[in-house]
């Protein structure tokens, strides 16, 4: 087991306020004047400080994270080495551009990649900022790379909300609703959605692909673009053999095959990447998220052949590959090699997926628990059919929230919760949070 690291807060959940308390809503109606209404906030709780796997808001609750920040600070917070390395690298520099005067961090990080990413293969990389902007510039390689220009993405995907990645997401609202046109050339098919659709993994890929082939034609695809296990979408884990079938298709017919790793890079499923279950080898991987421990840093890994066919400035940008967030990666990856959190994940993934599987035997409204490693979701129904159940998920996440844990929805009908605990979370805060969860379920069953 990995205990939570060492806290100046303490390692407990506590509800001192009602939440959100008097110092957070006060701050929160400071937001409404000069935020952006478009901006959403799950939970307005105004965080000061935190550490491991507590947050501490303003008004001195302490609450229990199991989102991570939508599974970025995986490592868990305010960790010493991370802090130290950041600390260090601000009073050195904190930018020169690296496409201006390059520095040592941005070289180290994409050595890493390199070396972490599946396949022996000669690979390059190209850091950014975000998830959206990595998936955009994977998708610009691939076009520029082939000569092609279809993009082939999946039912229930979120890839992000530039104009691009808008058009490469599946879910209208909130992401795409009246911001349109969008992108061209992109194509969408179905996802291996097993709870729904009660394919194999062979027969949803051979349905996908004879869709491809039949409205957009093998040789017109620059790339086939997909998210190993679906993260806004739901968590939906394809089938086994849906991945290795594509693959096999992609390679066959010279079409780019791209992971977007953003969710579930770096140890979040038990593996370094979601693809390594089923020893998938794309030939570009996109990260972000798990990537640098909080700081923004987002990479796009592929085939040397790929990435430098690109023409000299074809890739870049002012921010990409900032020193500060190079060094925090490089910290986050020896932290998690250090730590085992890889070992951890798959401990934690036992323990949630035991815990849930348990519950749905006691309710009716879990439909289906599935996940792997330390990302879980409970999909919740109507009872006694399959019919998604958006109320009830609202209503659980709200227990949860009043109750100091912090936990997500997710899923393009609304009715999934999703748990993305940090890796460095022990036993007795994981079943602490699984209480509270349980009874949030139990609540409205």
């Amino acid at each position: 087991m990995v205990s939570s690291i060492e806290s100046s807060v303490g390692i407990e959940r506590k509800v001192v306020t009602e939440l959100p308390g008097p110092k957070s809503q006060a701050l929160h109606e400071r937001r409404k004047a000069v935020v952006s209404a478009g901006l959403t906030v799950g939970f307005p709780v105004y965080i000061e400080r935190a550490e491991g796997a507590i947050l501490v808001d303003v008004d001195g609750n302490q609450l229990l994270d199991l989102g991570s920040g939508i599974a970025v600070t995986s490592i868990g917070h305010a960790v010493p080495a991370l802090v130290d390395a950041v600390s260090q690298q601000v009073a050195s520099f904190t930018h020169t551009c690296f496409m201006v005067t390059p520095y040592e961090s941005y070289v180290e990080v994409c050595e890493e990649l390199a070396d972490l990413t599946p396949g022996s293969h000669a690979k390059t990389s190209a850091l950014f900022n975000s998830g959206a902007e990595a998936v955009e510039n994977a998708v610009k390689v691939a076009r520029l790379a082939t000569g092609r220009s279809a993009i082939i993405v999946f039912e229930h995907a979120y890839h992000g909300r530039t104009n691009l990645t808008m058009a490469l997401t599946a879910k209208n609202m909130p992401y795409k609703d009246h911001f349109g046109p969008f992108a061209p050339e992109v194509y969408r098919v179905p996802m291996s959605y097993p709870y729904r659709d009660g394919l194999s993994g062979a027969e949803a890929a051979a349905n996908a692909i004879k869709i491809i082939e039949t409205d957009v034609g093998a040789e017109n695809v620059a790339a086939l673009l997909i998210e190993p296990i679906q993260g806004e979408g739901g968590f939906v884990v394809p089938a086994e053999g849906f991945l290795p079938a594509l693959s096999k298709w992609t390679t066959d017919h010279g079409v780019v095959f791209i992971a977007d790793e953003i969710q579930t890079g770096f140890c979040r499923t038990g593996d370094w990447f979601a693809v390594d279950h089923e020893g998938v080898v794309p030939d570009i991987v996109t990260t972000a998220k798990g990537l640098a421990g909080g700081m923004p840093l987002a990479a796009v890994t592929g085939r040397a052949e790929l990435m430098n066919a690109v023409h000299e400035g074809g890739l870049g940008g002012t921010y990409g590959g900032n020193p500060v967030a190079a060094v925090a990666a490089l910290a986050t990856i020896k932290t998690l090699r250090d730590r085992n959190l890889l070992g951890r994940a798959r401990e934690i993934g036992d323990i949630l997926l035991a815990n849930l599987r348990s519950l749905q035997q006691d309710v009716a409204i879990i439909g289906e628990v599935r996940g792997r490693g330390a990302m879980v979701a409970i999909e919740l129904i109507e009872p006694g059919t399959k019919t998604p159940n958006a109320v009830a998920a609202k209503a659980i996440i709200t227990y949860c929230q009043q109750h100091g844990v912090v936990a997500l929805p997710c899923g393009t009908y609304g009715n999934v919760i999703r748990l993305l605990p940090p890796l460095i979370i022990s036993d007795e805060q994981l079943a602490d949070g699984l209480g509270v969860l349980g009874d949030a379920v139990r609540s409205v069953q």
